[in-house]
């Protein structure tokens, strides 16, 4: 490319989803020249890559984004996809953000003089700044084993799912209980479709507890304010599965357990292999629902603690109960014998970042930064989970994460050119 021909401007965002645009909104209020690249159009991934009944697992009252906090009148509910997309479609609106769409960055390199190029499948520009706010979530995982399996048998990402109505007739094993794998399962259990779950190592948590929501107690409590420089386990926080629960019909808790018994959901353990029809499971079935109810427990004796320690009068708890075990560990089934007629992995995803080169990377391709500033002057991330905090990679904390970076910029540019941000 010939850098000569490049069009400038101080900043370049790529990325057109809730946590590119909040910097953009902060930079705007800042007066700071930049644009913003979506690959496709604003919130993709939001309109596109849910199914049909998906909801938050948050209260409304989390969604906070920059000048445009929840305004419902439910805010302790849970928005529905579409609603979701008006709120954010809203915040978009709310300040004309300089977003172009349907534009695909193909690489990012430092310039020959200073600061950085940007090639776009619109032409070529040279930045000062640029902000990374691609999320985490841009291949689905799918083991390589996967190949193995008997042709016959759909295979489908959670990515890809929609509705019931998708998935052939006959049983369907779903692989993976984080957010995404227990709904899913959830969902096809509502139609009276037959579920077999792989369940993975995933916590869980409790939905109300003591006449409040989880969530409302731990931001009391000042969970959702350590930074992961404070956490007593970072490595863990940051690699560690959501916790699941849903927010469907209002909020409710998801124990595994009950599901055997109320709906005859068939459990396993972590899937390991499969050749044919044949499918392979580790013996961590108990072990993982153990560690998830493990987990909720946990979660009840901190809000337990907190509210003798505040003095605060809630209606008492009823004491946990494990209402189904396994009796034995199943390794292998036959899907055929079964009648398992699909597969939906819901194992999550990994980031891609092949077109960037600059030396913002370890030695596992993951980026380096402190709350989302790198080393490489002028270079950030954006929206990645525990960026700084728990809500970091989500609603509750991106207008906090966003302004510290756009403040970043701002001070940055102000240093280079005061007439560029002024």
């Amino acid at each position: 490319m010939a850098q000569q021909d490049a069009s400038y401007i101080p900043v370049v965002i790529i990325g057109g989803g809730q946590a590119g645009l909040s910097v953009s909104w902060h930079l705007n209020r800042a007066g700071v020249p930049h644009i913003v690249f979506e690959r496709y159009e604003k919130f993709h991934s939001w309109r596109k890559n849910r199914w049909d009944s998906f909801c938050l697992v948050t209260p409304n009252w989390q969604c906070r984004l920059p000048g445009y906090p929840y305004q419902g009148d439910d805010p302790d509910g849970f928005m529905l996809k579409d609603e979701i997309t008006e709120y954010l479609d809203g915040f978009a609106e709310s300040f004309d953000p300089p977003l172009r769409e349907n534009v695909t960055v193909t690489r990012v390199a430092p310039s020959k003089a200073s600061g950085y190029v940007v090639e776009t499948s619109i032409g070529d520009w040279l930045c000062d700044e640029v902000v990374i706010a691609t999320g985490g979530y841009d291949e689905p995982i799918v083991p390589p084993y996967a190949e193995k399996l008997d042709a016959s048998i759909q295979q489908m990402h959670s990515r890809d799912y929609r509705r019931p109505s998708q998935i052939p007739e006959g049983a369907t094993l779903i692989v993976g209980t984080g957010q995404s794998g227990v709904q899913i399962m959830e969902d096809l259990v509502r139609e009276g479709r037959e579920v077999h779950l792989a369940v993975g190592p995933a916590p869980r948590s409790p939905r109300r507890y003591r006449g409040r929501d989880a969530t409302d107690w731990l931001y009391d409590m000042g969970h959702y304010a350590i930074t992961i420089d404070k956490h007593p386990d970072p490595v863990k926080a940051v690699t560690q599965t959501n916790h699941y629960m849903s927010g469907r019909d209002g909020g409710k808790e998801i124990d595994l357990r009950r599901f055997v018994l109320d709906y005859g959901v068939s459990l396993y353990g972590s899937l390991s292999g499969m050749a044919g029809g044949t499918l392979t499971f580790l013996p961590d079935l108990e072990k993982n629902l153990d560690d998830a109810d493990r987990s909720y427990v946990g979660i009840c004796d901190q809000i337990d603690a907190y509210i003798e320690q505040q003095g605060i009068d809630a209606p008492s708890a009823t004491p946990f109960q494990k209402v189904w075990r396994p009796k034995a560990a199943v390794t292998e089934i036959d899907a055929g014998e079964l009648g398992i007629t699909s597969i939906i992995w819901a194992i999550g995803f990994r980031p891609s970042y092949n077109w960037i080169e600059v030396d913002v990377f370890d030695e596992h391709g993951r980026p380096v930064y402190d709350r989302g500033v790198c080393k490489p002057p002028g270079f950030y991330f954006i929206g990645l989970g525990w960026l700084n905090t728990w809500g970091s990679g989500r609603f509750l904390s991106i207008d906090e994460d966003s302004r510290y970076i756009a403040d970043q910029i701002t001070a940055n540019l102000r240093q280079k050119s005061p007439v560029v941000a002024a």
